[in-house]
């Protein structure tokens, strides 16, 4: 990143205005590397200084990029009236106006959400030439039937007609099985299960392509990552091989959480 007048810098990067982030300079609230600045003008290179807002941090880089552990209750949009938003998760010093979740994750389902400012990156991970497959630890209401293994390979017709790409799919337990998704239709894997005849009790989002959720980040809990975590998550991994990981980081998870 180039060198950038300050009160831009911090505008951008949080929810204040230009105007609000004028009012701090002249309080004496913003500092670069310990240095207090009141000029809005001084221009400064946030990647290579620390830049901080009434003793907080703000981010430098040119882009951010979060993983959140969804609780239940939140949905993935970036305001609404009647609910909680995943950008509530986000801390204030971290938070600013172009961040969005990269994607959906319903209002009961839990688990990995990103939240970037990065346009570019949310279209090479939706767009469908480049769909991310995407990873869900599903427990259902009846027990898992082996016939389900086909008819998913196949690709499962939903009652309106719509008809899902073939999903790939691994029994864990009775009731819990693990599901590859390698598109994004609405309440999908919900759909496919209700088509088979079983409801889904709970989802919980284990992965985005061969990014991992920290099976101890915590339930609301968000992470920083970086430009190489997102290059690893583009990255293609098998099937079999996402199993085994995914199988080895949340075994407390089955043991414990989801009998």
């Amino acid at each position: 990143m180039t060198e950038i007048r300050i009160d831009k810098f911090l505008a951008d990067r949080t929810k204040y205005s230009r105007n609000e982030v004028k009012t701090f300079l002249k309080k004496g609230a913003v500092c670069a590397d310990g240095v207090t600045v009141t000029d809005p003008k001084q221009k400064i290179n946030p990647e290579r200084q620390e830049i901080t807002l009434s003793g907080k941090k703000i981010h430098g880089g040119e882009h951010i990029y979060l993983i959140l552990n969804k609780p239940e209750g939140y949905i993935c949009a970036t305001e609404d009236k009647q609910h909680k938003t995943v950008l509530e998760l986000v801390p204030e010093e971290l938070r600013h106006k172009d961040m969005f979740p990269a994607g959906r994750l319903d209002i009961d389902s839990t688990g990995l959400v990103l939240v970037i400012d990065d346009g570019k990156l949310a279209h090479q991970m939706l767009a469908p030439k480049h769909h991310v497959s995407k990873y869900y630890l599903v427990t259902l209401a009846e027990n898992f039937e082996e016939s389900y293994l086909q008819s998913l390979a196949d690709g499962i017709t939903l009652s309106d007609g719509t008809h899902c790409l073939p999903v790939q799919t691994k029994q864990i337990s009775e009731k819990i099985c693990l599901v590859c998704l390698h598109e994004g239709k609405y309440h999908q894997v919900k759909r496919m299960f209700a088509s088979l005849g079983n409801h889904v009790e709970h989802l919980h989002r284990v992965a985005v392509g061969s990014l991992l959720l920290p099976p101890d980040l915590p339930s609301g809990g968000h992470l920083e990552i970086f430009h190489k975590d997102i290059l690893k998550m583009l990255k293609a991994e098998s099937f079999p091989s996402m199993c085994e990981e995914i199988l080895l980081a949340f075994s407390s998870y089955l043991i414990n959480d989801r009998r």
